[in-house]
């Protein structure tokens, strides 16, 4: 019986203060959707999807291998997707967050892993389904610390995101 995949992806884990800070305030926007629970907040710097367990070595070391340059993320902007997705964006993109995932998908495509063609993003999903955008001017300050490949991982209780490897960013 063959060992099923893991369904990996590298993200920017959202600091536990800063993600209790976003749900409160999300919680007043009294949203149609189904919100994203709070210790699952994060922002996606490549999904991979279903990935053979034995490539995860391989993953940890394009993990260790990448730039760890801090940033800071002024998520200033909440808005909507046709597909319902509702999430927060920085209006300004640091530069260091685009040379991030620049290295990041150029690793993965040397070692034959499939990266996604579209142009990067960057967001933290708030809702799924939601039906309206709310009329709200967010304003958060996100020092980004860390750099993680996480496993997201199925349970009676929803979706849970495991940690399998971190590397922390460089701040001045």
């Amino acid at each position: 019986m063959s060992t099923p995949p893991l369904r990996l992806f590298f993200a920017l884990p959202c600091p536990p203060e800063l993600a209790q800070a976003i749900c409160s305030w999300r919680e007043g926007l009294h949203l149609d959707g189904q919100s994203v629970a709070q210790a699952n907040l994060h922002l996606t710097l490549a999904f991979l999807g279903a990935t053979p367990r034995g490539r995860k070595a391989e993953l940890l070391a394009i993990g260790a291998s990448l730039p760890r340059q801090g940033f800071t993320l002024q998520l200033d902007n909440l808005a909507r997707w046709k597909n319902g997705i509702l999430h927060l964006a920085p209006s300004q993109v640091p530069t260091e967050l685009h040379e991030l995932v620049q290295a990041l998908r150029e690793a993965l495509q040397a070692h034959a892993f499939e990266v996604e063609a579209r142009p990067f993003h960057p967001h933290i999903t708030l809702a799924r389904h939601a039906h309206s955008l709310p009329a709200a001017q967010p304003a958060f300050k996100w020092p980004a610390r860390a750099i993680t490949l996480y496993s997201s991982e199925n349970s009676p209780t929803g979706v849970r995101y495991r940690p399998l490897g971190e590397w922390p960013l460089d701040h001045a």
